[in-house]
């Protein structure tokens, strides 16, 4: 395919998305049954194109004056791809497969293309409805960290330091010219063109041997802080597909219990290939039952609970942009809920001297810090760790990364802009001796 035509299939994607209420991986899985003489590297190109049209529809729509596809895909390659609009003309000129020519006022409008005097949630690229929550947290930087929410996301992966090194997992991956993560001391990332396709990870002789995870850097330093320690009594209580779990796992070098579970039985599917591929050994995956929690026995035992709490994703956007347009002001409300019910049961599970690491994908006040704070004052005996001791783990990076974050009495917070991760919220609550 030319590259005017992939524009013309993404311009088809868009309208698809838009009209069905739909999620891209759909509408674009569902262009491929359609088209299956496109190539791999045609199918690539258009999905990119769809997922940076996603990623600046707010502002897109804002330089082009109206929000339909053809116009936001415009948009987005002056704003995003940094096309001038000769440039953006000579795609769209017309010609067989290619989108219709630009109108007089799509040139006009492309060859002005600025943002000034757009509205935070314009210019920062998200849902208007979430601007006062993104000043909570934010302030007058929240345009500026919704931007860099609205980059595309490196390709990070976690050494598991139970079967590598990290300079033993760079050689074995030399071909992707790896680089290390400035935080994680387990951590490689692979920087993605606007237009390439993902390497096929998942292929890799090193992830078959399970030397690697695909794992955002946010999510490891997450795990890092939770601070399990070889020998202790551990519970991932939302394990899901067990990223957190594998990492938990190698910091305890298989020493000590893991107890692996989460409410859905069918997100734990994956676990046990993953816990079989890593060499884990000190995992027990507990299944919800239908009539007793699945952790009675535990009550009271635990040296750390980790909640990998559900959460609306905000801060995941960089890897979802079309799930920041479809997030609505009721999941807030509901997962609210969820929050504060796991935190009250990881307080009936952690021992005296114990602790709850609190962790979201979430750059929302509500989601982190008030939920800290509501937990404290509901119960009693509990504290937070100031950002100095919770960010001990990180050793020598901890210094410059505690300048980095955006740190509160209750935790830290992880943005795109400050630390190059997804958005993540860490916070750890100790439980008194007495």
């Amino acid at each position: 395919m030319t590259p005017a035509a992939r524009l013309s299939a993404a311009i088809e994607v868009l309208a698809d998305i838009e009209t069905r209420r739909r999620p891209a991986s759909d509408a674009l899985k569902d262009w491929g049954l359609a088209h299956r003489f496109a190539g791999s590297g045609d199918r690539a190109a258009i999905a990119g194109l769809a997922y940076d049209t996603l990623r600046r529809r707010a502002s897109a729509a804002f330089v082009m004056g109206e929000d339909a596809p053809r116009a936001v895909l415009l948009g987005m390659l002056r704003l995003e791809r940094q096309f001038d609009a000769d440039a953006i003309a000579r795609l769209a000129d017309g010609s067989r497969f290619a989108p219709a020519p630009l109108t007089d006022v799509e040139r006009a409008r492309l060859e002005a293309a600025s943002l000034d005097g757009a509205s935070p949630w314009i210019a920062g690229d998200y849902p208007e409805w979430l601007d006062p929550h993104f000043a909570r947290s934010f302030g007058d930087e929240r345009a500026a960290e919704g931007a860099a929410l609205a980059l595309r996301a490196p390709l990070d992966l976690r050494v598991n330091t139970l079967k590598a090194t990290r300079e033993e997992a760079m050689t074995a991956l030399a071909d992707l010219s790896p680089a290390a993560t400035r935080w994680s001391p387990h951590g490689l990332r692979i920087v993605l063109a606007a237009d390439s396709r993902s390497p096929s990870i998942h292929s890799e002789p090193a992830y078959i041997k399970g030397l690697i995870e695909i794992q955002d850097e946010g999510s490891q330093l997450a795990a890092l802080l939770a601070a399990a320690k070889p020998g202790e009594q551990v519970i991932d209580l939302c394990a899901g597909a067990g990223g957190k779990t594998l990492a938990l796992a190698a910091a305890m070098d298989n020493k000590g219990q893991l107890y692996a579970t989460d409410s859905d039985k069918r997100r734990l599917a994956p676990v046990y290939a993953r816990l079989e591929r890593a060499e884990v050994r000190n995992v027990q995956v507990r299944t919800p039952r239908t009539t007793a929690d699945a952790l009675l026995d535990l009550a009271g035992e635990a040296d750390l609970v980790l909640i990998d709490a559900p959460c609306t994703g905000t801060g995941s956007w960089r890897r979802n942009p079309d799930a920041k347009w479809r997030v609505r002001p009721g999941a807030l409300e509901q997962r609210g809920k969820e929050q504060a019910a796991l935190l009250d049961r990881a307080a009936t599970l952690v021992k005296p001297g114990g602790r709850i690491a609190y962790v979201t994908c979430s750059v929302l006040a509500a989601e982190n810090g008030d939920q800290v704070r509501a937990f404290l004052a509901r119960q009693s005996g509990f504290s937070a760790l100031p950002t100095t001791e919770l960010t001990a783990p990180l050793g020598e990076r901890a210094f410059l990364f505690r300048r980095a974050v955006l740190a509160s009495d209750e935790g830290l917070l992880m943005t795109p802009r400050r630390t190059d991760t997804d958005g993540f919220f860490v916070a750890v609550l100790r439980k008194s001796s007495s």
